[in-house]
């Protein structure tokens, strides 16, 4: 085996040599070896931008340093509409937003729900540990607002139409949990509301987080799930592994929220959220809990759970039930943006 080549701007790497011993892997997905070399296998199609159906979707550089860029997708529409910045799943170590799973759900979004969205490409672990992923959901905010403020004829195809008192922050997986701790910082910020100023964020959008913890659920040991899983416990244990701080365990607060209590979450200051569950995801009581301790904290917070499909079904489309769920997804995140 020998080096494996590095396409930033895709954030996908090609295999050549490498001779070394594995230690760490997600088959199919990543593979890590003790000399540090990183291996992804090009599961997923990269795709790219497209300009179909009344929306235009262009790439756009947000920091030439850390290679973090976004797909923006802007459907044609004549109001103003919400913005939503989306991150993606795959356990802060792999996935695209060039990937063209992610391509066909956010396009389909876009449209149907009416709304700008950025879908960012941050950096990856574990050549890039947590916090990298949260830094590049800041810095993407504060991208946006320079450039609501500067107003760049470059960016005018999009900027015309943005209405930034109306921003969303969402992802699914990994990318949810970037979400989240991306909105807690903007709430634990002490001028939080002109921190971001014209851009007002209304709401998260947390579709299936990927949290942890020391202590299993009951579903994560348990859960009955579809043969193709997006997700198992063994490969859920192997991206915290991956992309915690060195030393850290699950009940680290990026992973575990929840693990010094819910004490915290009372002083944070945190829009609407809407969390999006699935009832064969080893994740379910995860995310039933952490709704409970929202709703406790005092948060506003809307649950909803899809039946019969499991992690990342809306992305990956394993369950015959998951076009059917994936429209009442849609439908459901276009209400929530719009109210």
């Amino acid at each position: 085996m020998g080096v494996i080549s590095f396409d930033p701007s895709l954030n996908v790497q090609v295999g050549q040599k490498n001779d070394g011993v594995v230690v760490e892997e997600v088959e199919g997905l990543i593979r890590v070896y003790k000399n540090g070399h990183v291996e992804r296998p090009p599961i997923i199609p990269i795709v790219p931008c497209t300009v179909t159906g009344g929306v235009i979707a262009k790439d756009v550089v947000i920091d030439k340093f850390t290679n973090s860029w976004t797909r923006i997708y802007a459907p044609s529409y004549s109001s103003k509409m919400p913005l939503l910045v989306y991150f993606h799943g795959g356990g802060f170590c792999v996935g695209s937003a060039a990937w063209s799973c992610y391509h066909e759900f956010l396009y389909a979004l876009a449209s149907k729900a009416g709304c700008i969205i950025f879908s960012v490409n941050y950096r990856q672990a574990p050549e890039n540990r947590l916090p990298a992923a949260y830094d590049d959901g800041i810095n993407t905010l504060m991208w946006v607002k320079q450039q609501a403020l500067n107003g760049s004829n470059e960016q005018k195809w999009w900027l015309s139409q943005c209405d930034f008192s109306s921003l969303f922050l969402a992802g699914d997986s990994a990318g949810a949990n970037i979400a989240y701790n991306v909105a807690t910082r903007l709430g634990s910020y002490s001028t939080s509301d002109s921190s971001i100023k014209p851009l007002i964020l209304k709401g998260t959008i947390l579709i299936q987080p990927f949290f942890g913890g020391e202590a299993r659920t009951a579903t994560e040991m348990h859960a009955t799930q579809p043969a193709n899983s997006a997700l198992t416990l063994s490969a859920s244990d192997s991206y915290w592994r991956l992309s915690l701080p060195l030393g850290a365990n699950r009940d680290h607060p990026w992973c575990n929220p929840l693990a010094k209590g819910t004490a915290k979450l009372r002083e944070l200051k945190l829009p609407a959220t809407m969390m999006c569950i699935s009832e064969m995801d080893i994740l379910k009581d995860r995310n039933l809990e952490f709704c409970n301790a929202l709703a406790s904290a005092g948060k506003r917070v809307e649950a909803k759970m899809y039946k019969g499909v499991g992690h990342a079904f809306q992305i990956l489309h394993n369950s015959p039930f998951s076009q059917i769920r994936t429209q009442e997804m849609i439908s459901q995140l276009k209400t929530f943006i719009n109210q």
